[in-house]
């Protein structure tokens, strides 16, 4: 069954990705009418989230806001298709890195990085990191549960150079490379929702008060990794631009959940600047209710 699926799926999919950008976002136009209008896909969750994170905005800016998003977010599952045959060479036209030597000087020291970043503008197309950076990248990522495509998703993300890991491997993956003194950048987005019970730190994020990931930290005092914020800004459509911002390359140094502190407040700064291209489809706030005492 499972093969009948990708067989059926797979061509399709392939074919769509060879399809020029202009007319892969005529689709993302007529996706966007049929997902906003007919089936209302996630309106409400979205404009809740959206009257969390800023109460003091008006309903028509947030309706605003809402409306980009969608059409963003339909402009970034094209482009996520687009990603299984784009090339080099396309792919570094539209998604440049603004300050690449911030990561090699580092590299260049012999140390090793931690890459944290958000659900912001594109990061799907950050696979093409490893034609910038000059040491071996790793990122996590979810198994799929159809292996046929499962190979064809990994093998598309790691053609730039990106070698993936499963998020269950990943310490795994990581103590290996250390013992074999192999140098690594690590990809670490850390701005989802982790569960109360797996939970160590509540914290702000946009004045309510919610679970945050701490693995990162936890990983970076573990291996002295240089902890790095990167963000995508949409310049236009079809066209990213991203930036490298150090957070420490001193991460013993900082007291329990300091670092994750810095990149909350810089995810928080970020996505202000361009509010309508954060994943606000994801229940961000769905624990706010369960807050442990310790941190009300």
């Amino acid at each position: 069954m499972q093969f009948l699926i990708f067989a059926i799926s797979y061509p399709f999919i392939w074919l769509l990705s060879k399809l020029p950008m202009r007319v892969l976002y005529l689709k993302s136009d007529i996706f966007y009418l049929l997902i906003f209008y007919v089936f209302g896909y996630r309106k409400k969750v979205v404009l809740e989230n959206l009257q969390l994170a800023f109460p003091e905005k008006s309903i028509e800016e947030l309706y605003n806001i809402r409306k980009k998003f969608f059409k963003h977010l339909m402009d970034l599952m094209m482009e996520s298709v687009k990603a299984f045959s784009i090339s080099e060479n396309e792919i570094l036209k539209r998604y440049r890195y603004k300050n690449p030597e911030l990561v090699n000087n580092f590299a260049k020291q012999g140390k090793s990085i931690a890459l944290v970043g958000a659900h912001q503008a594109n990061w799907e197309w950050s696979t093409s990191l490893g034609k910038v950076i000059d040491i071996d990248c790793f990122g996590a990522y979810t198994k799929l549960n159809n292996k046929y495509f499962e190979k064809k998703v990994r093998s598309s993300r790691e053609k730039f150079g990106v070698k993936g890991f499963k998020t269950s491997d990943m310490i795994k993956g990581m103590q290996k490379n250390f013992s074999e003194n192999i140098q690594g950048l690590y990809i670490l987005l850390s701005d989802q929702s982790p569960q109360p019970h797996k939970t160590y730190y509540w914290r702000n994020f946009f004045n309510v008060k919610v679970p945050v990931h701490t693995g990162a930290e936890m990983l970076s005092k573990r291996f002295d990794l240089v902890v790095i914020n990167y963000v995508s800004k949409k310049v236009k459509r079809g066209y990213y631009e991203t930036t490298f911002q150090l957070i420490t390359d001193t991460p013993k140094s900082f007291d329990n959940y300091q670092i994750t502190d810095k990149y909350t407040s810089l995810t928080e700064k970020n996505i202000l600047a361009q509010p309508a291209f954060y994943l606000w489809s994801h229940k961000r706030f769905k624990h706010r209710d369960k807050v442990p005492k310790e941190f009300l």
